[in-house]
């Protein structure tokens, strides 16, 4: 599958199924086939120079779990500190959710981020696939992405990137540049 979403792939360190087994462990979910198939194939790297998809692996730069728990981290203190910012005094700081649901945000799992600070996630319910979101690197613009990690990367290399990425964002280059393990070892020690 992964060949035909990304013409030019080279695969990075992929993820092995005790890896997979001990993240959803961890986070107390199933993984999404797409995003299974997807760490298995293709690995730790970049799609289309933007996209960097975290994967359970035992290096702390590019696992799953650690990452996740970061980004989300930072998010919120992002989002305390802009709640409590003078800047806002006369606008309340809020997310704004596309569509109609905003409990989105309650219910997400980051597991992904772009290189110009926008982070992607999962809306953790159900069961199989799970929606993907965008949140904007303003940290306010939360927008739908995709039902599979296949169908979120054909979307941004296509016309529907803009409403995925924002206005300005282009077409992505369909192409992924895995990382090795050597160099995931030398960014960060056991995850």
């Amino acid at each position: 599958m992964w060949q035909s979403v990304f013409e030019d792939l080279r695969p990075g360190c992929p993820s092995g199924e005790g890896e997979i087994a001990r993240a959803a462990a961890e986070l107390g979910f199933p993984l999404p086939d797409s995003y299974v198939s997807f760490c298995r194939t293709c690995g730790a790297g970049l799609a289309g120079g933007l996209v960097r998809v975290a994967t359970p692996l035992p290096y702390e730069a590019a696992d799953l779990v650690t990452r996740g728990e970061l980004i989300a981290h930072s998010v919120g203190a992002a989002a305390r500190a802009l709640s409590e910012s003078p800047d806002f005094a006369d606008r309340p700081f809020r997310f704004d959710v596309e569509g109609d649901d905003a409990g989105v945000l309650d219910r997400a799992f980051f597991f992904g981020e772009t290189e110009d600070g926008a982070f992607l996630f999962w809306d953790v319910q159900g069961t199989g696939e799970y929606d993907i979101w965008v949140m904007g690197a303003d940290l306010e613009s939360v927008r739908f992405g995709a039902e599979s990690l296949d169908a979120l990367f054909r979307a941004l290399q296509g016309p529907r990137v803009a409403a995925i990425l924002g206005p300005e964002a282009e077409p992505l280059p369909s192409r992924f540049e895995g990382i090795e393990a050597g160099v995931l070892a030398r960014a960060g020690g056991p995850a």
